[in-house]
């Protein structure tokens, strides 16, 4: 039962000071909106932090303009030595391009607009007494009549 006054005192003094932490760390957690800028600051931090990252990584990955000069430099001298080699170059890299791009066939057209630029082309039915509307919607109908058995519907 006898303890040191000294030992008491000493415990008192802690017990105060986790006192005075929970003391705090219970108002911080009441404080909503100090705990919502410290998170807005935070994130603000990480960003600028990723932001100065990347912009290191893009200068360190850019040539300097005396490496663009250079390399110019370089480009015009092989130009200058071997003009016949460079023409063939260009012409390869104009065949690859050509190809890659592929032949262009025309608009493709629906089954409906194919019919219908059909029926425009052909005026058959007009030379035969038929008014030319009546020789259009026989075309019409006959055409569609064809997509219906193309797809398997009946009329």
């Amino acid at each position: 039962m006898g303890q040191d006054p000294g030992e008491i005192r000493q415990d008192i003094e802690r017990t105060r000071e986790q006192m005075g932490d929970t003391v705090e760390a219970l108002s911080y957690k009441a404080d909503v909106k100090a705990r919502a800028k410290d998170s807005i600051t935070d994130r603000v931090d990480s960003v600028k932090s990723r932001v100065g990252l990347a912009g290191s990584k893009v200068s360190d990955a850019t040539p300097s303009g005396e490496d663009v000069k250079q390399g110019a430099r370089r480009a015009k001298g092989i130009a200058e030595e071997n003009p016949l080699g460079l023409a063939i170059g260009a012409v390869a890299v104009g065949f690859i391009a050509g190809l890659a791009v592929g032949r262009r066939q025309g608009p493709r057209l629906s089954p409906i607009d194919r019919a219908t630029q059909k029926l425009l082309e052909d005026s058959d039915g007009a030379k035969h007494g038929d008014s030319l509307q009546k020789a259009f919607l026989k075309k019409v109908d006959k055409e569609l009549q064809k997509l219906r058995d193309d797809h398997g519907h009946e009329k």
